[in-house]
């Protein structure tokens, strides 16, 4: 098992001279930002696809062990009838992702909160989203935000097909902490405060180590709610991002995280 920390994209201005050092290149942005975390997820890709090349330039200005998750497109998973995804799937995946070769982590669909869980469709997604591309195994994550889908069908669901559920902390979302892939956990931690020096109080930071330690060990903290069981025991990866709340704090209080954890 590994704890992967990290932040959501590279490129924010308010980070330039807080985070990254003044006169820093743009272009040294994701080289310098790779060395101080372990993860970083690819919110870019969400909004519109990536040429091969691009991936290939990423996977370069990062240090070996680093790894990428990737946002899956919104055009992907704003439609009405997910079973109808397929091309938009088939297009992403092929899209040039797996040039990140050994550097790509897991993928993450998000959905809209407008989107319900409807049985019959989302199944029907899941068994669209391929294991394997260009001989590279892929791992994938949803991020469901409607209450409709804290049920017990869902979770047996994603965990039949692996998937892991993206559990987002201090978030007004529903909260499903339950760990449905067999192989890794996908955590979203949006509670960092502006009157905090580096976005997290001490104690919050020691709270976050073992909630993430944990998780690591297959099991679900008590502060963290869940749907069915707490966890089976089996170690997993873990990839977490500090994203929203403050977010100029945001790069600090995920370094600060790999700190504790070290």
């Amino acid at each position: 098992m590994s704890i992967y920390i990290g932040i959501g994209g590279w490129n924010f201005e308010p980070w330039r001279g807080t985070f990254y050092p003044d006169g820093l290149s743009q272009k040294k942005e994701l080289e310098y930002a790779s060395r101080q975390l372990t993860s970083i997820e690819i919110n870019s890709t969400y909004y519109g696809t990536q040429k091969p090349e691009t991936f290939a330039k990423w996977r370069d200005d990062t240090p070996d062990g680093f790894v990428f998750c990737v946002k899956g497109s919104r055009y992907t998973t704003n439609r009405r009838v997910l079973a109808e995804a397929g091309e938009s799937i088939e297009k992403f995946i092929g899209s040039g992702v797996t040039e990140l070769k050994d550097k790509l982590g897991p993928f993450n669909w998000q959905f809209m909160a407008t989107k319900k869980y409807d049985a019959e469709d989302f199944e029907a997604f899941l068994k669209l989203l391929p294991k394997s591309h260009d001989g590279v195994a892929l791992r994938h994550a949803v991020e469901v935000r409607s209450p409709t889908f804290q049920n017990a069908e869902f979770i047996d669901m994603a965990r039949h097909y692996n998937v892991a559920v993206v559990n987002a902390f201090d978030e007004d979302f529903p909260q499903i902490g339950d760990q449905t892939s067999d192989s890794f956990v996908y955590m979203r931690l949006l509670g960092t405060e502006e009157k905090e020096p580096i976005g997290y109080s001490e104690a919050a930071l020691d709270e976050w180590t073992t909630r993430l330690k944990t998780i690591a060990h297959g099991k679900v903290p008590e502060d963290i709610a869940c749907v069915g069981h707490r966890g089976d025991g089996k170690p997993r990866d873990v990839f977490a991002y500090v994203i929203s709340g403050d977010k100029v704090k945001n790069p600090h209080a995920a370094k600060a995280l790999i700190g504790k954890l070290k």
